[in-house]
C-alpha cells in the first residue's frame, strides 16, 4: 500500500469536490442540513466506502434532492424525509433483486429531463446568490464579494474547462475561504470559531415533513440514484479496474444503509456515482488511500470545529459560491444531450426530446421532482402510441425482442466495457463517463 502513497493519489481525492463544496455550503448555512453530521458521516463513508470497496468509490451529494431543498428552502425533516424515502427503496430494490425490473421500465428521457431540470435549478439558485451583491462599483461595492470577482472566477473556469486536470473547484473554494477568513477577523468573530468536541443531533421528520420531502424531491431523485449511482457506477468500476466485479446488490444496500443512519442524525443524503468516480480517477486516484485521506479531513473538521464553521462559511462570498454552483449545474444539465437510445431516427429523437422538455418543464414549473417525474411518465407513455401513419413493426427493440428501455444512460452498459484496457484507455473511459454520468 506504501507504493500508492503519493500525490497524485491524494490529488484524485479532491476530484468530485467541485460538486460537493457548493451543495454542503449551501445546505449548511440555509439550515437544511447539520455541517457537522454531513462532515462527520461524509468522511466515515469515504472510510467505510473504501475499506469495503478496496477501490476510489466516490461518496458525493444527491444532487437532484439538493437542488429542489435549495429552491424550496427545506427544513431539516423535510431534507431528512427525501433521503431516507429513496434510500430505503433503493436498499429494498437491490436486496430483493428487482432493481433491474424497475430501471428497465425507467425511459431514458425522463432520467435526462429530471438531470435537466435538476440542473436548472441549481443554475438559478447559483444565479441568485451572485445577484445577492450584484456590483461593479458604487457604494454597495463589497471588496469580497462583488461581480468582478463573479466574472474573474467564472472566466478562470471557462478558461480551464477543457482541462480536467485542473482543479478550479478547489482554487475558487480557497479563493473564497481566504476571503472569507479575513472577512471573519475584520468582524471580530473568530471568538466564535471554537475547537472543541462536536457532537449530531437526531432529526426525526414528521409525517408531513416526510410526505413533503419525498415527494417534493425523493421520487425524483429515485431513477437517478438507480441508474447513475448504482448500474452505471458498477459497470464503469469494472472498465477501470479490470478484474474487478462490484454487486449492484452490494452498492445499493451501503447507499440505503448510510442515509438511514445519517439522515435520521441531521446529515445531508449522500449517494455513489459514476461521474465522482470517473472525476477522482480521472485526477489520479487509483486505491481506497485517496478515500481514506478525503475522509480522514472531513470527519476531524466535522469533530473538531463542528457548526461553529458556520461562522466563517456564512461570509464565505456569494458571488463565488454562485459561480461553483453554476459550474456544477452545467456539468449535471450536459448530460441531458444524449437523451435518447435513437440517435439516428429523427421522429424518435424528436418523441424523446419532447418527454425531456416536459419533464424538465414539469420539474421546474413547480420545483417538484415527483411531478416532474410523472409528466415525464406520462408524455413518455403518450408518445410510444402508435398512430396511422407509422409502425413500429421493424424498431430494433422489437425485432430484437430486447426492452424498449435500456437499463442506464451513455456509456453505463456492460456491453460497452472491455478488460484489459491500458492506462491510456481507462483515462479516456473516465473522460466519457464524466459527460455521460451523473
Amino acid at each position: 500500500m506504501k507504493e500508492h502513497c503519493t500525490l497524485r493519489e491524494f490529488s484524485g481525492s479532491l476530484g468530485d469536490l467541485g460538486t460537493l463544496i457548493p451543495i454542503l455550503i449551501s445546505l449548511t448555512v440555509q439550515g437544511s442540513a447539520s455541517l457537522t453530521s454531513s462532515l462527520f458521516f461524509g468522511g466515515l463513508y469515504n472510510i467505510l466506502t473504501g475499506f469495503f470497496y478496496g477501490v476510489p468509490m466516490c461518496v458525493q451529494p444527491m444532487k437532484s434532492i439538493a437542488a429542489i431543498a435549495l429552491t424550496n428552502k427545506f427544513t431539516p425533516g423535510e431534507l431528512a424525509g427525501a433521503g431516507l424515502g429513496v434510500s430505503a427503496i433503493v436498499m429494498f430494490l437491490g436486496l430483493s433483486r428487482l432493481l433491474w425490473l424497475v430501471t428497465r421500465f425507467v425511459p431514458l428521457p425522463v432520467v435526462k429531463g429530471l438531470q435537466l431540470g435538476a440542473a436548472l435549478q441549481l443554475c438559478k439558485k447559483g444565479i441568485d446568490a451572485i445577484k445577492t451583491n450584484a456590483s461593479f462599483w458604487g457604494d454597495s461595492l463589497i471588496w469580497s464579494d462583488n461581480l468582478w470577482w463573479a466574472t474573474a472566477s467564472f472566466l478562470l473556469v471557462l478558461f480551464v474547462y477543457e482541462r480536467r486536470r485542473v482543479p478550479t473547484a478547489m482554487v475558487i473554494f480557497m479563493l473564497g475561504l481566504i476571503f472569507a477568513l479575513v472577512q471573519t477577523g475584520t468582524h471580530h468573530q473568530y471568538d466564535k470559531v471554537h475547537p472543541g468536541a462536536h457532537f449530531v443531533h437526531a432529526v426525526v421528520p414528521t409525517a408531513k415533513e416526510f410526505k413533503t420531502g419525498f415527494l417534493s424531491a425523493g421520487l425524483g431523485q429515485l431513477p437517478l440514484t438507480l441508474l447513475n449511482s448504482v448500474i452505471a457506477l458498477a459497470a464503469l468500476a469494472r472498465e477501470l479496474f479490470p478484474g474487478y466485479d462490484p454487486s449492484v446488490v452490494h452498492i445499493s444496500s451501503t447507499i440505503g444503509a448510510m442515509n438511514i443512519v445519517g439522515c435520521f442524525l441531521g446529515s445531508m443524503p449522500f449517494c455513489h456515482g459514476s461521474g465522482g468516480l470517473a472525476g477522482q480517477y480521472f485526477f489520479g486516484a487509483r486505491t481506497e488511500l485517496s478515500l481514506y485521506f478525503l475522509g480522514l479531513v472531513k470527519i476531524i473538521l466535522g469533530v473538531v470545529f463542528g457548526e461553529s464553521l458556520l461562522t466563517i462559511l456564512k461570509w464565505f462570498p456569494k458571488s463565488l459560491l454562485g459561480v461553483m454552483l453554476f459550474t456544477a449545474s452545467i456539468e449535471l444539465g450536459l448530460v441531458a444531450r444524449n437523451f435518447t437510445h435513437y440517435p439516428h431516427d429523427e421522429k424518435r429523437r424528436k418523441r424523446d426530446f419532447v418527454v425531456v422538455l416536459s419533464t424538465t418543464a414539469a420539474l421546474v414549473g413547480f420545483s417538484n421532482d415527483g411531478l416532474g417525474f410523472l409528466v415525464g411518465m406520462a408524455t413518455a407513455l403518450a408518445t410510444l402510441l402508435p398512430t396511422n401513419s407509422e409502425s413500429d413493426v421493424n424498431s430494433p427493440s422489437r425485432a430484437t425482442g430486447s426492452p424498449v428501455l435500456k437499463p442506464a444512460s451513455g456509456a453505463a452498459t456492460d456491453s460497452d466495457f472491455g478488460q484489459g484496457l491500458g492506462e491510456s484507455q481507462r483515462l479516456e473511459a473516465a473522460k466519457r463517463a464524466m459527460d455521460n454520468c451523473c
